[in-house]
């Protein structure tokens, strides 16, 4: 194969497939996006490839290729497990998008792919041990040291949303069913989904968390104790990486993450929780937004040769 030139990223969606192409220096050359065949494996397979030939048609350029997927990689199987786009599990994806792309692929939790992102060139560039949070219709985390995925000898490396919530308060447990098949996971506390949720359960009135988030600055009180109690929650559940891992800095993409009150908020709120009463941890929203899991995919070989 003539030697690559560029780096191709493609962020595979649960509605789209996004492929972008960078140079040498992190320069976006071309992006393009596709609805994502959904409960299609084979369609998937070959949306991505004809994104990646498209791309290298037009630029007249040959490409490295990382993809971005909602789940992991099993090493001991080399299957895909935990994705939420469920027609992935259980299907050696890495190797059919390497024969379908007649070349190896490199393939990582698509959090772990905003992690690397942000830790390369974004907000977090330079630092050694980066946490990524999601925080979207789901919430998730990602884990890059070095600049480097850290998925884990079990694959899941940064899975934080399938956590239990921390120092659960009475009405917080058992907390609510997760699609994982257990109750109280992240995931269904610390989302958009989570924050309609509990602004219902508690107010009886129904709003999607853009209009919550909204209501809190215009002054709705329910609206501003909806969002304390998000913010409380998430302070918890950051408290328990700081006491793991203790990351140099913490990177937050998704929608709730535009809202300018939690990096007010949660620096106030982690020392509460952190062991020894001190968190100094930056806070940082992601630079590149919704642009840095395709990115980081792309950044997945980080040398190009």
């Amino acid at each position: 194969m003539t030697k690559a030139t560029m780096r191709i990223g493609i962020d595979l969606g649960g509605t789209k497939i996004e492929a972008l192409a960078i140079d040498r220096d992190g320069n976006e050359l071309v992006r393009y996006r596709v609805p994502t065949p959904r409960e299609d494996y084979a369609g998937t397979i070959a949306a991505m490839a004809g994104l990646v030939e498209r791309i290298e048609r037009e630029t007249g350029a040959v490409a490295t290729v990382g993809a971005g997927i909602p789940g992991s990689v099993s090493r001991r199987t080399g299957l895909v497990k935990n994705a939420n786009s469920t027609w992935l599990n259980g299907m050696p994806f890495d190797r059919d998008l390497s024969v379908a792309m007649r070349r190896e692929v490199r393939v990582a939790n698509d959090a772990n792919c905003l992690a690397v992102s942000e830790a390369t060139d974004g907000a977090a560039a330079g630092q050694a041990v980066v946490f990524a949070v999601i925080l979207g219709t789901g919430c998730g985390g990602g884990v890059s040291l070095r600049g480097q995925v850290h998925s884990g000898i079990n694959g899941v490396g940064g899975e934080w949303g399938h956590n239990p919530l921390p120092w659960e308060h009475a009405d917080e447990f058992p907390g609510p069913d997760c699609y994982c098949g257990k109750k109280g996971c992240l995931e269904t506390w610390l989302s958009g989904t989570g924050l309609a949720r509990d602004f219902l359960a508690v107010t009886g009135r129904a709003m999607k968390s853009p209009e919550i988030m909204v209501a809190c600055e215009a002054g709705d009180e329910q609206a501003i104790a909806a969002v304390g109690r998000l913010e409380d929650r998430l302070a918890r559940a950051l408290a328990h990486v700081v006491n793991i891992l203790d990351p140099d800095v913490f990177v937050f993409g998704g929608g709730l993450s535009k809202a300018d009150r939690i990096y007010r908020e949660l620096p106030l709120l982690l020392p509460k929780y952190v062991f020894g009463g001190e968190c100094e941890t930056p806070l940082v929203q992601a630079k590149f937004g919704d642009s840095s899991g395709v990115r980081g995919a792309a950044w997945l070989w980080p040398d190009l040769g």
